[in-house]
């Protein structure tokens, strides 16, 4: 017989395959296809899996895999790495690719996740500003661009090489994901008033959760991790770049060196979990969403707010609950921990992570080391207590770990 936990997640659950369900299964479908095609057309075989040695001039593997990815994601180049050794690395490598000393950025969603503010403006670090690139920030409103201080910003910068810059996921702020929708159209906004702005997007944890990437709906440049969604929990590390060709071969000169850009690079183990984990990528994010989605709904129905909205299709793979409560938080970081397969029996325990400003929690039993395509929740350890729960390589996980909340959450 069920007991109360596993009926409550079986109501939640029965009403998400209603409609939230069939959608992510949709696309999911469309999103296998393109990946299916890319490999086809791009008459991927066994000897690309193999790694090279040395300088890699001629790496078959690398090379198809750059152009593999960048025919997924609509784009002209990519650059598709286990050199790009995070998110924020990638990033890094491809905001230095673009700007130069005078040079602006401007990112139009508001405050970057914390990684990123020490790229920008950390002095005597090697930052953007060191060398002389402003930083300049519009704020969302009511979760939505705001165009008219957007325009504001392009008209006083008129002329100034910049790089017009938005972050999809919400990072650690209480927003929800943008959809692809609202990145098309201000894309649109931002050529319109400005056509020399490089648009760059920061994709992380929103890859595949569309049936298009930001690059087909008119951003110049997106960018990435591997042990995110594209990496289908296989990648063991990497990041990748993709976009329009001419910001690409900058920020290929960039990644090694002016005149050698994607020529070079090689990587002894190969190249087998890239592109396997790619190919498994559209059905682990549909996975992560119907996990994404029944946590959400099922905190919701204990008394939490969460984000995205009960019963909605999540924008990227993240759930975000606010517990108020730091015991309550540190006891949902205890239960992700213990219902993982890696290191269960850790116990998580706030510390200072480099880049971020707060003492953070993480729980984070992964087979790749990090890796937020599995199931996995962190949080600043800061009031009002919100806790980020991302990833589920299986549906199955995340919906075990639902029922051991429930468990413990329903005592309260």
């Amino acid at each position: 017989m069920k007991n109360k936990a596993e009926m409550l997640v079986g109501e939640i659950e029965e009403i998400l395959k209603k409609d939230v369900y069939k959608k992510i299964d949709e696309t999911a479908l469309k999103n296998f296809g393109k990946v299916l095609y890319a490999f086809q057309k791009n008459r991927v075989s066994q000897r690309h899996l193999f790694g090279t040695t040395g300088y890699g001039y001629g790496d078959i593997g690398r090379d198809t895999l750059n152009a593999v990815f960048a025919d997924i994601a609509g784009a002209e180049k990519a650059v598709v790495s286990p050199y790009l050794a995070s998110g924020t690395h990638a990033l890094t490598v491809a905001l230095f690719g673009l700007l130069r000393p005078g040079g602006l950025l401007l990112s139009i969603s508001g405050e970057p996740y914390d990684t990123l503010k020490d790229v920008i403006s950390k002095e005597n670090a090697g930052s953007l500003k060191d060398f002389g690139i402003r930083y300049r920030g519009v704020n969302l409103s009511g979760g939505k661009f705001d165009k008219e201080k957007i325009k504001e910003a392009l008209d006083a910068e008129r002329g100034v090489k910049k790089v017009v810059f938005l972050q999809r996921s919400k990072g650690y702020n209480w927003r929800n994901a943008l959809p692809l929708s609202e990145i098309r159209e201000i894309c649109a906004f931002v050529k319109h008033n400005d056509e020399n702005a490089v648009i760059a997007v920061d994709n992380c944890y929103g890859e595949f959760v569309d049936a298009a990437e930001p690059t087909e709906t008119g951003a110049d440049i997106i960018i990435g991790s591997l042990i995110k969604n594209p990496g289908g929990g296989l990648a063991p590390t990497g990041g990748y770049i993709a976009g329009k060709a001419e910001p690409m071969e900058k920020i290929a000169n960039r990644f090694t060196a002016p005149s050698i850009g994607t020529e070079i690079t090689s990587y002894l183990s190969g190249y087998l979990p890239f592109y396997q984990g790619l190919f498994f990528a559209p059905t682990v994010v549909a996975a992560a969403l119907k996990g994404c989605a029944l946590m959400s709904a099922l905190f919701n129905r204990l008394g939490y707010n969460t984000m995205p909205k009960p019963y909605e299709v999540p924008n990227d793979i993240i759930t975000s609950i606010e517990f108020a409560d730091k015991g309550r938080l540190l006891d949902f970081m205890k239960i992700i921990q213990k219902i993982s397969p890696i290191d269960s029996y850790v116990s998580p325990e706030p510390w200072e992570m480099p880049g971020y400003e707060d003492l953070v929690v993480m729980a984070a039993g992964c087979f790749v080391g990090g890796a937020s395509i599995e199931l996995s929740a962190d949080a600043p350890v800061r009031e009002p207590y919100i806790g980020y729960l991302q990833g589920g390589l299986t549906y199955e996980h995340v919906k075990t770990a639902a029922i051991s909340c429930a468990e413990r959450f329903l005592k309260d």
